[in-house]
C-alpha cells in the first residue's frame, strides 16, 4: 500500500476499517484477544522495571582473581566484557570472558573484572547488560553531574570533558535506549577521550531517572527528541560549535528525530547509531512474531498506539506517528553522515531496515559488518573494532576544529 494511504505508508500495514474494528476483524477478535492486544500495546509504551533474571550460582577466588558462576543463557554464553547489575540494581560488576562452560549443568564461569558497587558474593540473581561502566568513575575519566532543563522538567546528565588541553569544538551527545540509563553511553567515553571530543551523557523524559508519574509513556522517539535539543543547547553554550549524536536502540530513533525536527538540527554534524531502530514497523512486526501474536491481535496492537481512539487505553497523550520514524521510506530526506553499527545476531531489533537504509543512501551511510553481538552489545563483543569504526568515521566526517575558548566542558 502506498505511503499515506489510510493515514500511513502501509495503512499501518495491518490497518483496520475506519478508526475502529472492522466487521470482519470484529468477528475474529474476542474479548480475550482484545485484552491481549491492550496488554502488548501498553507494554510497548509504558516504561517497565528491569528484572534480575540471571541466576548467580556462586563467586569464588580472591579480589584480584574473582570468577563468577552463572546459569548459561544466550547472553552469558557470548564472550566479551559486560555489566551485571544485582541487588535490585544497587550493585554492579564488570564481567569478562568465559573461563569455562559446562553444557551438562548448563552453567558458565566468567572472569570478574571489577565490582563497582555492592556485595557480589551475596548476590543470587542479577541482570545482564551491555552497560560495562555504571558510572563515569568506572571509566577513570573526569566528569561532572549536571541537570539539563526541558519542557519535561529537570534531566540529570553527565558532562565528560576530555583529558586533552586542546579539545575539539565538536561534542558528542549520548542517548541511551528504551529501558536503559545514561550509563549505557559510557562505553564510548574512552574512544571519545582519545579523539579529544567532549561528551554529554543524557537522560530524557520517561526514563528511570526522570519518570515522575505512573502515567509516563514512551514516545518511541516521537517526543524524546525535544530533550536532545536541550542537551545541544547546553553544549553550544559551553564551547561546542557542533555535535555528533550517538544513539543506542531507541536512542537511534530519537537521534533521527533530533536531526530532522530539532531546532538545533543544523548543529548536528553526524550520527553514530548502535543497534538502532530505523523503522518501528519492522521492529514491532519482528516482536509480534517473537511473541507468537496472531495477526488480528498484532493488527489491533499496532492500531492502538497509532490511532486517537485508543488513547484512553494506552494512556498516550497523542498517537505515535510511526511513518515519521520510518527512515527507509524517508531515506531521501537524510542529510547527515551516519555510522550504523548493528550486529546480524541482534535478537531484538532486526538488521533489515539498517541494511536497506545503508543500501539506498550509500553516499551518507556506512554500515560495517558485526556478528555474534546481541542487542546493542557490539562494543562488548569487540571493543577494538567498535572504537576503530567510530574513530575512522568521525575523522572522515567531522572536521577536527579546536575550541577557541574551551569553557572546561561545563566544569567551570
Amino acid at each position: 500500500m502506498a505511503k499515506g494511504s489510510g493515514g500511513s505508508r502501509r495503512g499501518l500495514r495491518w490497518a483496520l476499517a475506519g478508526i475502529g474494528i472492522g466487521a470482519g476483524l470484529g468477528a475474529l477478535v474476542s474479548a480475550a484477544s482484545s485484552g491481549l492486544a491492550v496488554y502488548f500495546a501498553r507494554r510497548i509504551v509504558i516504561p517497565g522495571n528491569a528484572q534480575d533474571d540471571v541466576e548467580i550460582l556462586h563467586v569464588d577466588g580472591f579480589d584480584e582473581d574473582l570468577r563468577i558462576h552463572l546459569a548459561a543463557t544466550p547472553d552469558t554464553l557470548v564472550n566479551g566484557t559486560y555489566g551485571l547489575y544485582f541487588a535490585g540494581g544497587t550493585g554492579h560488576a564488570t564481567i569478562g570472558d568465559i573461563i569455562e562452560y559446562d553444557p551438562a549443568s548448563n552453567t558458565v564461569s566468567r572472569e570478574v573484572l571489577a565490582v563497582n558497587a555492592g556485595d557480589l558474593r551475596a548476590a543470587r540473581r542479577g541482570r545482564w547488560t551491555g552497560t560495562a561502566y555504571p558510572h563515569p568513575d568506572a571509566t577513570g575519566l573526569p566528569h561532572r553531574e549536571i541537570e539539563l532543563t526541558s519542557d519535561a522538567g529537570r534531566l540529570p546528565a553527565w558532562v565528560l570533558p576530555t583529558t586533552s588541553a586542546t579539545p575539539r569544538s565538536t561534542w558528542a551527545i549520548l542517548i541511551h535506549g528504551r529501558g536503559g540509563s545514561r550509563a549505557e553511553g559510557l562505553r564510548s567515553a574512552p574512544v571519545l577521550d582519545a579523539l579529544e571530543m567532549p561528551a554529554l551523557a543524557i537522560s530524557y523524559r520517561n526514563d528511570a531517572e526522570v519518570r515522575a508519574a505512573k502515567g509516563a509513556r514512551y514516545g518511541l522517539g516521537d517526543t524524546e527528541w525535544l530533550d536532545v535539543d536541550a542537551a545541544i543547547d547546553y553544549a553550544l553554550a559551553h564551547g561546542a560549535r557542533d555535535v555528533v549524536v550517538f544513539g543506542w536502540s531507541m536512542g537511534g530513533a530519537i537521534a533521527f528525530q533530533a536531526a530532522s525536527r530539532g531546532r538545533n538540527r543544523a548543529a548536528i554534524s553526524a550520527l553514530v547509531l548502535d543497534g538502532p531502530v530505523v523503522d518501528w514497523y519492522d521492529v514491532l512486526d519482528h516482536q509480534a512474531k517473537q511473541n507468537f501474536l496472531p495477526t488480528p491481535i498484532a493488527r489491533l496492537t499496532l492500531d492502538m498506539i497509532t490511532r486517537p481512539w485508543a488513547r484512553p487505553v494506552t494512556g498516550l497523550e497523542t498517537p505515535l506517528d510511526l511513518d515519521r520514524m520510518d527512515w527507509v521510506q524517508r531515506a531521501a530526506e537524510l542529510d547527515k553522515p551516519v555510522l550504523l553499527i548493528h550486529s546480524e545476531d541482534d535478537e531484538f531489533v532486526p538488521t533489515r531496515a539498517a541494511h536497506a537504509l545503508a543500501k539506498v543512501r550509500s553516499d551518507l551511510v556506512r554500515m560495517p559488518a558485526y556478528r555474534k553481538a546481541r542487542h546493542t552489545k557490539e562494543w562488548n563483543v569487540d571493543r577494538r573494532q567498535w572504537n576503530d569504526d567510530v574513530a575512522q568515521f568521525l575523522d572522515a566526517n567531522v572536521p577536527d576544529r579546536r575550541a577557541d575558548v574551551f569553557r572546561t566542558a561545563g566544569l567551570d
